[in-house]
């Protein structure tokens, strides 16, 4: 397919004419609008919704917000629209800010993704507004970019993602708010925030002071959910790059990045000058406008450094603050490192005896996080964790009731380094997830975890300790712990790290060789320091 580009600037008119033109004839065209470029399609039109759908390889169940140029059309598209929407629409509308209401059967079924509702705004931009007008039809249109990346702020973010796949772009100007609508559901009693944007919470109280904020605008829904606004899904707005989010002062922040290698630091302007390492400014913390203005394009080119990782200062969850937060938290995943917290890693190879810590870190008051047992947790039957095992060890790691058979994942992937690799690789981000989410609940933590290194969770501790012992000892614990043959032990030996990649990559190092009473007085005396 050849996508038209409609240049404003070279015939305002025309273009606004053409575009209107190819969505009555069932055609998909991206627009620019105040918060996002937006990918339009009619409404009323359900197969040129699934174009929008199949463009942006965007999930069926994810709703798509309608856009409407008249109080007209709001009564066509929705219906039971109680007074405090009205109020909230003469007040918000034209601006960045959606209603969920209860549904008229005149739109398409997949605009709702199945549900009873519909979610509906009126854009405060003339090219917008001109294009709804001329058509004469309300628009569904989600933002105009691949299904997971960052939201198009530009049309040439846009074009680099969806250049031969639709009917247009409509090419405008740099949106001014940057990042997409408020979304507030009417369905329920008070009304509830879905979605943070530009018109904040606290513009919200001003009409409905009891209004909720949904636990989903800075927490995971839960698995197999149905969401009712966009945005509402675990992972959204991603580059490729591992990034992680980083909550601390500015001298926090500076100091925990100065500290790291092969990483990019996403920081404020006020954070600039302390940060030594490479890094991009995404606005200036006093002013969240500026950071929602850029949020999303310095997010599209941080895969351009090349590097490990990315740390993205935080902002404050006050204001349009929280619409930033909320989209920096699906941004990485949900990880977010609280420099206000102790983290500290635990590892070391198998058999070196470092979960007989256990009891001392508890002792001192830190919450102990079994990686091996969030692990298991990670690949129960019917997981995603064991759906992505089974794509590449084979059905026959599993026992006939659909569980994990351990023992043949095990001979499988201790049989090589090379799938040993393929493992971790296949299982670290179900695990990373869950780790995220333990660190979350509590202040000090201590990650005992086999594969710290290998995950990268080792970026989110403050320091690392690895217990190590002779190799000997190692087989003997091994076969006595998993009754296992000297064989297989050795084989589990050769398929993990060395001590010298301990040594290279922890802060401490301690021996665990039989002497119980030094190895633990040695740790305790690691903590003391740390803490």
């Amino acid at each position: 397919m050849k996508t038209e580009k409609l240049r404003l600037e070279n015939g305002y008119d025309e273009n606004i004419s053409r575009a209107a033109e190819i969505l009555k004839c069932g055609g998909i065209v991206a627009i620019p609008t105040e918060t996002v470029y937006g990918l339009a399609a009619s409404a009323y039109d359900e197969n040129a919704i699934n174009k929008v759908f199949e463009a942006k390889g965007r999930p069926q169940d994810n709703p798509l917000i309608v856009h409407i140029a008249t109080m007209e059309m709001l009564s066509e598209i929705a219906k039971d629209i109680p007074n405090v929407a009205i109020e909230c629409a003469k007040r918000f509308w034209p601006g960045p800010f959606t209603m969920v209401l209860p549904r008229t059967d005149k739109t398409a079924p997949a605009v709702s993704a199945g549900l009873s509702t519909v979610a509906v705004r009126m854009p405060d931009h003339k090219a917008a507004l001109d294009i709804i007008n001329k058509s004469g039809l309300p628009l569904a249109a989600p933002s105009a970019n691949t299904s997971g990346k960052p939201s198009p702020t530009t049309a040439y973010h846009v074009e680099n993602d969806l250049d031969g796949k639709i009917d247009a772009i409509v090419f405008g100007d740099e949106c001014d708010v940057g990042v997409e609508s408020t979304v507030v559901s009417f369905c329920c009693n008070p009304p509830r925030v879905l979605r943070p944007g530009a018109v904040t919470v606290e513009d919200l109280k001003e009409i409905i002071p009891d209004i909720a904020v949904d636990k989903a605008v800075l927490a995971e829904p839960s698995k197999g959910a149905k969401v009712e606004s966009p945005g509402m899904k675990y992972k959204h707005y991603a580059p490729k790059t591992e990034c992680y989010l980083v909550e601390g002062s500015g001298e926090e922040f500076a100091d925990f990045v100065n500290a790291e290698e092969n990483c990019l630091a996403v920081c404020f302007l006020e954070d600039s000058e302390r940060i030594k390492i490479p890094k991009l400014v995404y606005g200036n913390a006093k002013n969240e406008a500026t950071l929602a203005h850029t949020v999303f394009s310095v997010l599209r080119e941080v895969d351009g450094f090349g590097v490990k990782s990315v740390f993205i200062h935080a902002p404050s969850k006050q204001g349009v603050g929280l619409a930033v937060y909320n989209r920096l938290i699906r941004a990485t995943g949900f990880k977010v490192i609280h420099l206000s917290k102790t983290v500290i890693g635990l590892t070391g190879p198998t058999g070196a005896g470092k979960s007989s810590l256990r009891f001392v870190a508890e002792k001192k008051g830190f919450y102990v996080v079994d990686c091996d047992k969030i692990a298991r947790i990670a690949v129960e039957k019917g997981s995603n964790g064991l759906n992505a095992l089974i794509k590449v060890f084979g059905e026959d790691i599993l026992l006939n009731d659909g569980s994990l058979n351990r023992k043949a994942l095990a001979e499988k992937a201790f049989s090589s380094p090379q799938n040993t690799e393929l493992l971790n690789k296949t299982i670290f981000p179900f695990i990373k997830e869950l780790v995220f989410a333990e660190i979350e609940k509590n202040r000090k933590v201590i990650l005992d975890a086999p594969t710290l290194f290998e995950s990268g969770i080792n970026s989110i501790c403050q320091k690392t300790i690895a217990v190590l012992a002779d190799r000997d000892i190692r087989l003997s614990r091994i076969i006595g712990r998993d009754g296992i043959s000297e064989e297989a032990a050795l084989l589990r030996i050769k398929a993990g790290k060395s001590d010298e990649f301990y040594k290279k990559n922890a802060d401490f190092v301690i021996y665990n060789n039989n002497d119980s009473e030094k190895f633990i007085a040695e740790f305790e005396n690691l903590l003391s320091s740390i803490e």
